[in-house]
């Protein structure tokens, strides 16, 4: 296994994560996604430890809690060995404090967490979405004392915008509080948003991705083929509409690119789309999800090869959208690309 930085701290994590989202199953919206119990758990965590996996993502949001209930039976007795990194600020009920990140909130979600993991720190504690409603020094404050407590030991964010990030990393700077280390971001060869603003960002101030949702919400499987329909049993029909819209057009000519490149190396499409991520600039790691064994292995073996710079450009080709203003148009002219060449 191959270990990255995240972000600029001193924290070394593996190049594949291992998302817990499908441990306990409760829920409506965040426990659908598997029944995964502790006894399946802790094998599924046997086999990330045996591959040098380390880091676990999970959320309080996640199955109502039972995510992390479950994540912290599976890894019992063994948590030095382990990385954690969970989130909040998601309702986590309907009262009108319990979501947010108030200082209120903030510190008894993060006890509520570490009860549910059952250990007495949390590597990693990310702000699940930005909170309009709270100032920035309020929640920076809250998090600088929790770790000072021990009971956090770095902070990052997930699904943030780019002025959400560094109105933030501005303040922290400013009154000498702990910056955020991590961005955890939606990131796919179907969804290459991530590098308009928030890589370049990223670069600039050393902030690490975490990538979520690598096979695009299920499209880069490799079950997905031009003129066919959906395999039985496909949830795709049901996740497609939690995250961005693709394009069919698009997301077939990937797949075909994907297909002869997997021809080429005799890897499946999986495991060349997150290759392709671990090639990025920026990600520290790239979080993948299985609801058993089978997947799980699968899924580990997007690492320990690397693409050919002629497989990355042309993966790179068919999968390059048009940016928004202002990326795309700037870009075009001679001074403004002096200016601001691009990350990528």
């Amino acid at each position: 296994m191959e270990y990255r930085r995240l972000g600029a701290s001193g924290l070394q994590v593996p190049a594949l994560s291992f998302g817990a989202g499908t441990f306990g199953g409760q829920g409506p919206l965040f426990g659908a996604w598997g029944q995964t119990d502790a006894q399946a758990a802790r094998r599924l965590v046997d086999i990330c430890l045996g591959a040098g996996v380390t880091l676990f993502d999970t959320a309080d949001v996640y199955s109502n809690g039972a995510s992390e209930e479950v994540l912290g039976q599976a890894i019992k007795g063994r948590r030095d060995k382990i990385l954690i990194s969970t989130k909040t600020s998601l309702p986590m009920g309907e009262g009108p404090n319990e979501a947010g990140s108030s200082r209120s909130y903030l510190i008894r979600a993060c006890e509520a967490a570490l009860r549910r993991l059952g250990t007495d720190y949390i590597d990693l504690l990310q702000l699940h979405a930005f909170d309009a409603g709270t100032p920035v020094e309020e929640l920076l404050a809250t998090l600088d004392g929790l770790i000072r407590a021990g009971k956090v030991r770095y902070v990052g964010v997930s699904n943030f915008s780019g002025w959400q990030v560094m109105k933030s990393l501005a303040a922290a700077d400013r009154h000498g509080w702990s910056r955020y280390v991590a961005h955890q971001v939606y990131y796919s060869l179907v969804g290459r948003d991530y590098e308009w603003e928030l890589m370049p960002l990223g670069l600039d101030q050393g902030v690490g991705a975490l990538v979520w949702s690598p096979l695009g919400w299920g499209r880069l499987t490799g079950m997905i083929r031009r003129g066919q329909p959906l395999p039985q049993g496909s949830r795709l029909h049901e996740t497609a509409g939690f995250g961005p819209p693709v394009d069919d057009d698009q997301l077939f000519r990937i797949v075909d690119v994907l297909d002869g490149i997997g021809e080429e190396t005799g890897k499946s499409v999986p495991q060349i789309a997150i290759n392709w991520l671990l090639q990025r600039p920026t990600v520290s790691s790239v979080i993948i999800g299985a609801r058993n064994e089978e997947q799980l292995r699968q899924n580990l073996g997007a690492i320990g090869w690397t693409l050919t710079p002629d497989q990355l450009a042309r993966l790179d080709t068919v999968s390059s959208v048009t940016a928004p203003y202002p990326y795309f148009p700037y870009r075009r002219q001679e001074g403004f690309a002096r200016l601001n060449p691009p990350a990528v």
